[in-house]
């Protein structure tokens, strides 16, 4: 007898209901075809609902909560997914088609990254600044403060759909705001789990609402809605227009694409490089804005990197994402990895050299290096998020650095150099939210300021850097006697 594929739905005040819309899609394993849920979608009613629950947790609820209380809801999600980690892993394996391997760093992640979330918000601070620099600032003074936005909503891709939901509602929480998920539609399976996990640490109906429906139903009256105060979205280009369109005045937060660029110099340790970028390029698919697109290789050091390139990126195994060996799993959708096939044809076409790969395998791409991409091909300008990447040679850094900061997008660099007077010149140069010296464009930490320049977005992640884009300053002031005037 055939398993019974059970039927979920959305997440509105602590329960998890059907949507409301009369419609419905399946959750699909990108690896193995088969169907893990039937999900019932949201309605317009149905995100004012969710719209409703989260003003009424914030204002009985978040915004006067003590931090203590807040930090502990924070650590006991935190222990939740620890306790349930195997539950969760495999969730994320079935939905994602993301290797265990990869998946299991995630998640552990994810519980360390709401820990770091707690630590924050007990050590926010506030200002006292001095009035009396005026005459008319004597016999006044005043603190000021930072306070919460309200209702945030967080829109949630499906490569990380784990740790980039709790790195948007970690700090959400940490800072007294109620939070409406719009996971991707391949991975709604593991937003509903981090929804149930944080009411079972204690945290209050509605804080956390998760909305499972179309764009122009469910999700763009979330955006538009006045009493949301903030939109936090990662994702594409595309989506990132989408809400600077409709969200009008509110904060934005956006995570965006990226082609990143990683440089390879001539007094680079060649071998370790081309292990790394490999690694890069091609984990899980390539399937991170972060991936290591454009490779920029010293002519003098070209052929022993492509080499050990080569190498480095046949050792990964591909397969089943449950394989523990396994480093490349599944496109997300055979949708995509049609589109990067038609993406390395056109650049063939154009009079690009294929060096390795160009050819479909096992529901993904095979690691592909492309060289001598003309500028006008799609592949050139636009974020692949798929197994490939593009060799260029150079010479000379100016030129390289000029050819990094061509792209429009800006996100994360990497720079491979044993010379330490160029390692901080291409780190002030390129333009991008972050450059890592001796590593890949792909590593990425919750503790400093990540996001991107250009059109890979705007605003900071990082746990400090969120709780600070998700609150605002207000200031108290006091008159204590009698002024000189009202100025």
């Amino acid at each position: 007898m055939a398993d019974i594929v059970p039927t979920r739905g959305i997440w509105i005040d602590g329960v998890e209901r059907p949507g409301r819309s009369g419609k419905k899609y399946d959750v699909v394993n990108p690896y193995n075809g088969l169907t893990l849920a039937v999900m019932e979608m949201a309605s317009r009613q149905d995100a004012e609902d969710a719209i409703v629950s989260a003003q009424a947790a914030f204002k009985n609820h978040l915004r006067n909560m003590p931090t203590f209380e807040r930090a502990g809801i924070l650590r006991r999600t935190a222990d939740e997914i620890r306790k349930g980690s195997k539950e969760l892993i495999e969730i994320v394996v079935a939905e994602a088609g993301k290797p265990i391997r990869d998946v299991t760093r995630e998640i552990g992640r994810a519980s360390t990254l709401l820990d770091l979330a707690a630590d924050y918000a007990m050590v926010q601070q506030g200002q006292v600044p001095p009035m009396d620099i005026v005459e008319s600032g004597v016999n006044r003074t005043g603190m000021a403060i930072k306070v919460p936005v309200g209702i945030i909503v967080a829109i949630v891709p499906s490569n990380s759909p784990v740790n980039l939901t709790v790195n948007k509602v970690g700090p959400a929480i940490a800072a007294g705001n109620a939070v409406i998920i719009k996971p991707s539609d391949q991975t709604p399976l593991s937003a509903l789990w981090l929804a149930a996990a944080f009411k079972r640490a204690g945290l209050p109906d509605g804080a956390i609402n998760v909305v499972i429906g179309e764009v122009d139903e469910a999700i763009e009256p979330l955006v538009r809605d006045q009493r949301v105060r903030m939109v936090s979205i990662t994702g594409g280009v595309p989506a990132g227009l989408a809400v600077i369109k409709a969200a009008g005045i509110k904060k934005v937060v956006l995570e965006l694409g990226s082609s990143a660029a990683n440089v390879v110099r001539a007094d680079a340790d060649v071998k370790a490089a081309a292990k790394t970028l490999a690694t890069s390029s091609y984990l899980s698919s390539g399937q991170a804005c972060i991936s290591a697109q454009r490779i920029f290789v010293h002519e003098s050091i070209k052929d022993e990197f492509v080499k050990e390139f080569i190498v480095a990126a046949e050792a990964m195994k591909i397969g089943d994402p449950m394989d523990p060996a396994v480093e490349i799993g599944p496109m997300v959708s055979q949708v995509q990895a049609q589109r990067v096939l038609g993406w390395i044809e056109e650049a063939k076409s154009a009079g690009a050299k294929v060096l390795m790969g160009g050819e479909s395998i096992q529901r993904t791409i095979k690691p592909t290096l492309l060289s001598d991409v003309p500028d006008s091909v799609t592949l050139a300008n636009s974020e692949a998020f798929s197994p490939i990447a593009v060799l260029q040679t150079f010479t000379e850094d100016d030129d390289v650095i000029d050819r990094v900061n061509s792209s429009i997008f800006g996100l994360q660099a990497g720079v491979f150099t044993n010379d330490l007077k160029a390692a901080f010149r291409f780190g002030k140069d390129i333009d991008a939210g972050a450059v890592w010296i001796n590593d890949s464009s792909r590593y990425r930490q919750d503790n400093y300021p990540f996001g991107g320049m250009k059109y890979s977005g705007i605003g900071r992640e990082g746990v400090q850097y969120a709780i600070e884009e998700m609150t605002e300053w207000k200031f108290i002031g006091f008159k204590l006697g009698p002024s000189v005037g009202i100025l």
